[in-house]
C-alpha cells in the first residue's frame, strides 16, 4: 500500500489563508493585506523591508551575495468611483481587469476615509426587460446603488470620485477540496511563498544564498510593483508564482487556452521570458520528487511578474510556476488544495537544488 502523503497545510495555515483572502487588497491600496502577510511571515525570516509603493520583502540570509527571489503579487482587481449622478447612483472605472459581466446584483464595499460603505450593483428586473432587446452589462450601464436619493447624500457617507470598490464575497472550501473566493489571484500566491518560509524555518533548512520572499503590489495594472522591486533587490534568479486558467469547465477552449486541470499539479510555462535552465531545474526537481506538474506555453509574454523580473537589470533568469484556477477575475475563483500543496513542495525542493553562486548562463 502506498504511503499517504503528509498534508502541508494545518489549521493555522488555513486560518491565515482565510484572513488574508477576506481582507481587501485592491491595486494601489494593498497596505492592510501587506501588514497581514508580514505579520504572518516575520517569525520565519531574518529581516524584512517594504518599498515606497508597498511591495513587501521578507529575507532569509540577508548578508549573502547571491540572491534568489520567490515572488507573488498581493493586489486584487477592483473598481474606482468615477461619476455620481444627481439621483445618487454611482458609475465606475476598472482598477485592473474587473469583469463587468459578473457585476449585476453583486454586493460591494466602498472604501472611504470614514470606513466601509455598503452598496449593490443594481440591474433592471427581468420583468421590465424587453425580450430580444435586452442590454448586456457594460462599463457604460452598470451602476452602484447606495440607497441614497441624491449626490449630496452619497457624499455625506464619505463616498467621492476615486474611492475604491471591492466585492464583499469571502473565503469558503468546496467539498473539502477547493479553496474558493475572490482574490485568489494572486493572494494565494502570497500565501504559498509564506508557507515556503514557514517550512524552511520549521525544517531548519540552511540555504547557501539569500532568499527574498517577495509580495509585489500593482501586478494587475502592468506588473508595476515587480518592475520597481527588482531594481531594489537585484536578484540573481527569480521563481514567480501566479495563477493560470483551468480549462476543464464548460465554455473553455483547450485549443486556444491549453489543456490545464485543477488537481493535476502546478503548470510550468515555456516562453521567451522563462529561462530554460531554471525551468529545467524545476522540471527535474518535480520528476525526482514525484511532484505532478503540467505544461503550458506563453507566446510572447507570460502576462505575469515573470516578465518584469526577466527583462530587468540586463536579464534575470526567471521561471514561472502557475497554480491552476477556475473562474479567474470572478468572486468564486477556485483552486485545488492538492495543487496548492504541490506548488509549495515544488518551490521548496527547487530551492534545495539551487547552488551557491549558481550559474544559469546558456553559454560560457
Amino acid at each position: 500500500m502506498a504511503k499517504k502523503k503528509t498534508a502541508l497545510l494545518g489549521p493555522s495555515s488555513i486560518s491565515f489563508l482565510e484572513r488574508y483572502l477576506n481582507n481587501a487588497s485592491p491595486t494601489g491600496f494593498e497596505t492592510s493585506g501587506q501588514k497581514l502577510w508580514l505579520d504572518y511571515v516575520k517569525p520565519f525570516v531574518d529581516t524584512h523591508f517594504v518599498d515606497s509603493y508597498g511591495t513587501a520583502v521578507a529575507v532569509i540570509n540577508p548578508k549573502a551575495d547571491y540572491k534568489v527571489v520567490i515572488e507573488a503579487h498581493a493586489d486584487e482587481i477592483s473598481w474606482f468611483v468615477h461619476y455620481i449622478t444627481k439621483d445618487g447612483f454611482v458609475y465606475l472605472r476598472r482598477n485592473g481587469g474587473s469583469d463587468h459581466q459578473i457585476a449585476p446584483s453583486k454586493r460591494v464595499n466602498i472604501h472611504t476615509s470614514k470606513g466601509i460603505v455598503k452598496a449593490v450593483f443594481g440591474w433592471p428586473a427581468i420583468h421590465t426587460r424587453e425580450p430580444g432587446k435586452e442590454e448586456s452589462p457594460t462599463l457604460k450601464n452598470i451602476f452602484l446603488d447606495l440607497g441614497c436619493s441624491s449626490d449630496k447624500e452619497v457624499e455625506k457617507l464619505g463616498v467621492h470620485v476615486g474611492c475604491v470598490v471591492t466585492y464583499e464575497d469571502e473565503f469558503m472550501i468546496l467539498n473539502d477540496r477547493y479553496f474558493t473566493g475572490r482574490a485568489l489571484d494572486n493572494r494565494v500566491g502570497g500565501f504559498m511563498i509564506a508557507e515556503v518560509a514557514r517550512l524552511l524555518k520549521e525544517q531548519k533548512t540552511k540555504l547557501p544564498f539569500g532568499l527574498y520572499i517577495t509580495n509585489s503590489v500593482q501586478e494587475e495594472v502592468g506588473l508595476r510593483g515587480a518592475e520597481m522591486i527588482v531594481h531594489t533587490i537585484k536578484p540573481n534568479c527569480a521563481i514567480i508564482t501566479d495563477v493560470t486558467h483551468d480549462t476543464q469547465t464548460p465554455m473553455m477552449n483547450k485549443i486556444s487556452q491549453g489543456d490545464i486541470a485543477c488537481g493535476k499539479g502546478p503548470s510550468l510555462t515555456y516562453g521567451p521570458a522563462v529561462h530554460n535552465k531554471l525551468l529545467q531545474l524545476i522540471i527535474d526537481t518535480a520528476v525526482k520528487n514525484k511532484i505532478p506538474f503540467q505544461r503550458e506555453v506563453a507566446s510572447r509574454s507570460t502576462g505575469t511578474d515573470t516578465d518584469a523580473f526577466a527583462y530587468s537589470l540586463g536579464g534575470v533568469p526567471s521561471a514561472l510556476i502557475s497554480l491552476p484556477l477556475r473562474y479567474m477575475h470572478t468572486t468564486v475563483e477556485s483552486v485545488h488544495r492538492e495543487d496548492v500543496e504541490s506548488v509549495i513542495r515544488l518551490i521548496l525542493a527547487s530551492l534545495a537544488n539551487i547552488k551557491k553562486n549558481h550559474d544559469f548562463s546558456y553559454l560560457r
